[in-house]
């Protein structure tokens, strides 16, 4: 069994407040503020869990500079005062900073008994599918 220490419990309920923070921030008309706290708290939980120096070499690889370079460009416009073009911003490097990890969690969720034969739905399936990319590396 994997050994959890207490700051990485700890880095997951942030990370958990902040994924709450910005459901929240998105749910009342992309308020500034809230998507703001959501992100400090999503990115200091993640650096919780995996550690600083795992978190620094995960964002800043060369192949990510791009991704990264959109994601935290986001965060600074939703910051200044444009919610809405900051988070288009900001999802569009989250996509490419973990489309690597896309195929693993829909080879989750397809085993999931609900979920899974949800989306192996014709329609929802063609969709799915354009993300399993196997030979994505991450």
């Amino acid at each position: 069994m994997i050994e959890i220490t207490d700051l990485q419990k700890i880095g997951v309920g942030l990370a958990g407040f902040g994924v709450f923070f910005l459901f929240l921030g998105v749910l009342f008309f992309f308020d500034g503020g809230l998507l703001a706290i959501g992100n400090i708290l999503f990115l200091s939980g993640l650096a919780l869990v995996i550690g600083l120096e795992r978190t620094f070499r995960f964002f800043f690889q060369t192949h990510k500079l791009k991704a990264t370079g959109f994601f935290v460009g986001g965060m600074v416009v939703v910051l200044i005062g444009w919610p809405i073009v900051g988070m288009c911003v900001e999802t569009y490097g989250f996509f490419l900073l973990f489309r690597g990890f896309f195929p693993v969690a829909i080879n989750f969720l397809r085993r999931v008994p609900i979920i899974g034969t949800i989306l192996y739905l014709p329609g929802i399936n063609s969709v799915v599918s354009r993300f399993e990319d196997h030979n994505q590396m991450v």
